[in-house]
């Protein structure tokens, strides 16, 4: 069953705090659950989906409906790839609006790493160890060195540079500048980001994303819903997911990611081609990430990526492909260390013509979020959904 078509993004909503000391991780997604309600005209009362992930407190979904006060859910979904779960949920929630399971589903994320300094947020819950643990974790495998080992990889096997990788944070500060929201909001150089403090070899310091609390929630209805409400329409029109993993060394190629397969099965069902995109929504934990989904996702060849983000190449305005014009994780918002509710809503943002008029996109009518949850060295699921304004 095609989802194309199917299912709208009504609503949308990103919480502005990047440092939350007063507030619960349970108040963060109530606030961004009524945010996106508010953006889309609709209540609590017409909920009758809802999806989280491994983010939400207690029980997940069963814990979140309760404390928010949801009356009416008769589907839920509390699927779990780490930071690109939130990209699965708008092709979930698509696929069960399709199969008449719910007709206006709420996908909401929100943490507090910044209070919680173990900074978690990465995988779900429970005490009991991952199955590879053993094989692993007594190696000292840690966020930054294995992306480190993704970004040497590429660099050794396509002559990629530091310079090139920093030309994907220019890009960013440059979009951050102008949301007043950003937690870094100061425009930077590649001399500054090749000369910051050393991370994990070849990544330095503002190669890295950004730390924050906050959150984000969509609603995501029915055509039926969506045309009693008056507001922008932003119609799923693709959607593809994709597990990657080493499966115990036989699979440890560390220069691809899962979108090489979640890319294409999204841009087929939407019909489209990357040659189409306005707009792109890329997840970037690192500058890496964004150099080797950009490759994956087939808007350049293999290797090329480098060549292809240089020169402001991703600056809206000057390049090619705008992309993360909110600044992304580099620079604006990386809440709970999951990124890819925030590439939806910014994609959102600019197929409305509601981004900041600086970065806005002109007739920006198709447009791309992609979201890498887990570890690009190790294992992570890739999730992409292709939207497009209807007119």
């Amino acid at each position: 069953m095609s989802i194309k078509g199917k299912a709208y993004i009504m609503g949308a909503y990103e919480h502005p705090l990047r440092d939350a000391p007063d507030k619960s991780t349970p108040q963060l997604h109530a606030e961004c659950a009524r945010g996106a309600l508010e953006d889309a005209g609709l209540t609590k009362d017409d909920v009758d989906g809802f999806f989280c992930a491994g983010d939400a407190p207690g029980f997940g979904a069963l814990s979140m409906i309760d404390y928010m006060g949801l009356k009416n859910v008769r589907h839920m979904d509390s699927t779990e790839t780490g930071g690109s779960s939130y990209i699965v949920h708008v092709g979930h929630a698509a696929q069960a609006i399709a199969a008449g399971k719910c007709q206006v589903a709420l996908i909401t994320l929100a943490g507090r790493p910044r209070q919680q300094k173990g900074g978690g947020g990465r995988g779900g819950g429970g005490g009991e160890p991952a199955p590879e643990a053993g094989f692993e974790n007594i190696y000292g495998g840690s966020t930054h060195n294995t992306y480190g080992m993704c970004a040497m990889r590429h660099m050794y096997e396509y002559g990629t540079t530091s310079e090139q990788l920093a030309w994907i944070k220019v890009a960013a500060s440059h979009h951050a500048q102008w949301n007043e929201h950003a937690f870094l909001k100061n425009v930077v150089t590649v001399e500054e980001v090749v000369n910051s403090r050393m991370i994990s070899d070849p990544l330095h310091l503002l190669d890295c994303c950004v730390v924050t609390d906050g959150g984000g929630a969509l609603i995501v209805t029915s055509p039926e819903v969506a045309r009693s409400l008056n507001r922008p329409k932003v119609k799923v029109m693709g959607a593809g997911e994709a597990p990657k993993g080493p499966r115990g060394g036989l699979d440890l190629d560390l220069t691809h990611s899962g979108a090489v397969w979640s890319g294409p099965r999204a841009f087929a069902e939407a019909g489209v081609t990357p040659a189409d995109m306005k707009y792109a929504s890329i997840y970037d934990s690192f500058t890496i990430t964004v150099l080797m989904q950009l490759e994956d996702l087939g808007f350049c060849e293999k290797g090329q990526g480098g060549r292809f983000v240089a020169d402001g190449n991703l600056i809206s305005g000057v390049g090619k492909l705008p992309f993360n014009t909110d600044g992304g994780g580099l620079c604006n918002n990386h809440p709970t260390n999951r990124g890819g509710i925030t590439k939806v809503i910014e994609a959102v943002r600019q197929l409305r013509g509601e981004a900041h008029p600086k970065v806005q996109v002109p007739n920006c009518d198709l447009a791309i979020a992609h979201g890498t949850g887990g570890s690009l060295g190790t294992r992570h699921g890739s999730a992409t959904v292709i939207l497009e304004r209807e007119a």
